[in-house]
């Protein structure tokens, strides 16, 4: 296999899985963004647009989903890990009080893209509306995640020689949804 391959395998797992988080998977596509990016940022940062592109898919589908049926998709999406009807309920109230910061602002505390994409249309946001607002919602958390990891790594790498970079990132994912899991889900 060549560079460019193992770059388009790079992407193409960032899209997908881009594309899941936004949908019904509920492990964040910064995991592997982060580990796209660990030894050369510039990787992990293209990873970050396709990763990008997959959540704005995601994002529409579920958005149309919630604009045709809200009632079944909130049913599903309550199945989702660390998904509640009571964090719905506070989306929903957020984004016809917040408008679009509540969109911004919302995964920061934990509440999932996908949970904001199902009641978009409800809350009465166009989709190109909901659709704009959700690149910079995204793309910044993608990019500061992927650039934070790289640079913290790179560090460490110095201070530590012989550091299993891979290691000590999926220690760190598994430390953190251990966290996440415990305080959002039960």
């Amino acid at each position: 296999m060549n560079k460019s391959s193992d770059h388009g395998r790079v992407n193409l797992i960032a899209a997908v899985w881009g594309f899941a988080e936004a949908t019904l998977f509920f492990i964040v596509p910064d995991v592997w963004l982060s580990i796209a990016g660990r030894k050369k940022l510039k990787i992990g940062l293209l990873a970050c647009l396709y990763s990008l592109i997959g959540a704005l898919i995601g994002g529409i589908i579920l958005y149309f989903w919630g604009y045709n049926d809200l009632v079944s998709a909130s049913k599903i999406i309550e199945k989702v890990p660390a998904v509640s009807h009571e964090m719905l309920l506070r989306a929903h109230s957020d984004m016809s009080e917040q408008g679009v910061w509540a969109v911004m602002l919302g995964p920061l505390s934990g509440t999932p893209f996908k949970v904001y994409a199902i009641q978009a249309a409800d809350a009465g946001f166009s989709l190109w509306l909901f659709v704009l607002i959700s690149i910079p919602a995204r793309l910044i958390r993608f990019i500061f995640v992927t650039i934070f990891c790289h640079f913290s790594l790179k560090i460490l790498s110095k201070v530590i020689k012989k550091l299993d970079t891979l290691m000590i990132l999926v220690s760190g994912w598994v430390i953190f949804y251990s966290y996440y899991f415990y305080v959002m889900a039960w």
